[in-house]
C-alpha cells in the first residue's frame, strides 16, 4: 500500500519534464502535486494522464481567487478531471463557491491560509493587519472551515495550533515549507522537516526540489518516507 502522506511538487517547466520525473520516482511516489507554473505547460494534460493511466493521486495547486461564480464555475470544470485535491484561497466566500462546484465529486477542496513564502513584514506589504503570523493564520484556517473547506495548506509550524482546533477534527492539514535535514530552504521562509511536519498534526506533506534535484529522486523520496514513517 502506497504511503500517501508524501505528495511531490511537480515544479517542472512542462508536461514532458513532469512525467519523466514521474516515471523516475515510479512506484516510490503515488501522490503528485501540479501548480501553476506548468499550466501553460500541459499541467492538466498531465495530471489526467497520471491519474487515469498511472493510477496516481493528483493535487492541483491552482490557489483559485475571484468573484464566487467565477470559482463555482471554474471549480465545476476542474472537477471533470476526476482528481483528488484543489487548492482555492481561504476567503469565505471564495471556499464556499468553490464547494458549490465540486458538489457531487469527490474532489477535496483544500483553502490556502498565508503562502509559506511569507513572513510579517510581507503581510505588512500586503496590507495585512496586524498581529502575529501564526494567530493569522490560525483564524483563517477556522473561517475556512466554517465556509465547508476539507482541509487547509498551512506552514508545519501552525499545524499543531490548526489541528487543535475543534473544527479541525476530520479535517486535512498539508503542509508545503517540508525541507529534510540538511537541504536548503529556497524560497521557502516556515519550514520543519519531514518528521516535525506530521508530528505536529500534518495529514500530508509537499516536497519538491529537495526530491526532483536529488542523484536519484526515487531514493530522495523514500528517504523521506523512511523518516516520516517514524511518525506513524
Amino acid at each position: 500500500m502506497p504511503d500517501d502522506r508524501l505528495i511531490v511538487a511537480l515544479d517542472v517547466p512542462n508536461a514532458v519534464s513532469g512525467l519523466a520525473l514521474a516515471n523516475r520516482l515510479g512506484e516510490a511516489v503515488n501522490f503528485y502535486k501540479i501548480g501553476l507554473g506548468m499550466l501553460t505547460g500541459g499541467g492538466l494534460g498531465l495530471a489526467n494522464e497520471l491519474k487515469q493511466e498511472h493510477g496516481k493521486r493528483i493535487f492541483l495547486d491552482m490557489k483559485l481567487f475571484d468573484i464566487g461564480a467565477t470559482v463555482e464555475a471554474a471549480v465545476r470544470g476542474l472537477a471533470r478531471f476526476d482528481l483528488d485535491f484543489l487548492t482555492v484561497h481561504g476567503d469565505p466566500h471564495v471556499v464556499r463557491a468553490a464547494k458549490e462546484g465540486a458538489a457531487g465529486t469527490d474532489l477535496k477542496i483544500l483553502a490556502v491560509t498565508i503562502l509559506t513564502s511569507l513572513d510579517r513584514a510581507d503581510l505588512d506589504a500586503g496590507l495585512i493587519r496586524d498581529g502575529d503570523l501564526p494567530e493569522i493564520v490560525v483564524a483563517r484556517a477556522l473561517h475556512a472551515f466554517e465556509a465547508g473547506a476539507d482541509g487547509v495548506i498551512a506552514s508545519p509550524q501552525e499545524a499543531a495550533l490548526i489541528r487543535a482546533l475543534p473544527q479541525a477534527s476530520q479535517k486535512l492539514i498539508v503542509t508545503p515549507g517540508v525541507r529534510p535535514a540538511g537541504t536548503a530552504m529556497g524560497d521557502q521562509k516556515r519550514v520543519l522537516t519531514p518528521s516535525q511536519a506530521i508530528e505536529s498534526g500534518a495529514d500530508h506533506i509537499v516536497v519538491g526540489r529537495p526530491i526532483w534535484r536529488a542523484e536519484d529522486p526515487a531514493q530522495a523520496a523514500r528517504d523521506v518516507l523512511a523518516e516520516i514513517t517514524t511518525q506513524a
